[in-house]
């Protein structure tokens, strides 16, 4: 293993190490805020319909014990390629249960990583924050994919910095809910990364807003 590739793997086991020894040292009873369950997210949005995707067993099991959403969104018009929105909430992640990063999944499904890189959202009613762009491909098809980790109205693309916050937030506000946000979508022959992300931040945009009813501030 390199040494860097030891670096980030001793950091990782110390965070999770920390986070799990933190969590567990909690003696009250944690606060777990009302949120409306993630199967009532609108199926519409600014006019497109959507068509949800029903997670089997074997991954509901990977994902673990949490609340998950995914819906393929089309364009009415059918001017736009679809855009595929996952959601995945934890109310609590005292079991070290907690999100997992799609770069982790989506290579063992067949897609390839052309590009990897940390781009920053500026988003309706939410300052700027850092998340993941990465494009896949598989034969002559490439999807762009954004997605970060969101909690307490706070988005970041690092899950290292996601766990430090989980760990923060837990001695802070007694909380250890934290989510999964991510949208893809197929992109035109030569169409490059930065057009497709301006192309789908339109739809993001009428997303983030709605999530506060259902990932907590």
């Amino acid at each position: 293993m390199k040494p860097l590739g030891v670096l980030r793997f001793a950091l990782a086991a110390a965070l999770i190490a920390l986070t799990a020894i933190l969590l567990q040292a909690r003696t009250r009873t944690e606060i777990i805020p009302r949120h409306l369950p993630l199967s009532s997210f609108p199926a519409q949005l600014a006019n497109w319909d959507s068509i949800e995707i029903e997670q089997d067993a074997k991954t509901l099991e990977v994902l673990g014990h949490g609340d998950f959403l995914e819906r393929v969104y089309h364009d009415p018009a059918k001017k736009l390629p679809y855009v595929d929105l996952f959601l995945a909430y934890f109310p609590s992640q005292r079991t070290g249960e907690t999100p997992h990063s799609p770069q982790h999944c989506l290579p063992g499904s067949g897609w390839n990583p052309d590009e990897n890189v940390r781009v920053t959202l500026t988003l309706p009613s939410h300052s700027p924050f850092p998340a993941n762009r990465y494009v896949i491909s598989k034969g002559d098809q490439r999807k762009l994919v954004l997605y970060w980790f969101w909690a307490h109205d706070r988005g970041v693309a690092s899950e290292y910095w996601a766990k430090f916050y989980l760990v923060k937030d837990a001695i802070r506000m007694n909380r250890s809910d934290g989510s999964l946000v991510r949208f893809v979508t197929p992109m035109f022959p030569g169409e490059t990364p930065d057009a497709a992300q301006q192309r789908i931040l339109p739809f993001t945009s009428t997303v983030i807003p709605l999530l506060d009813d259902y990932i907590p501030r």
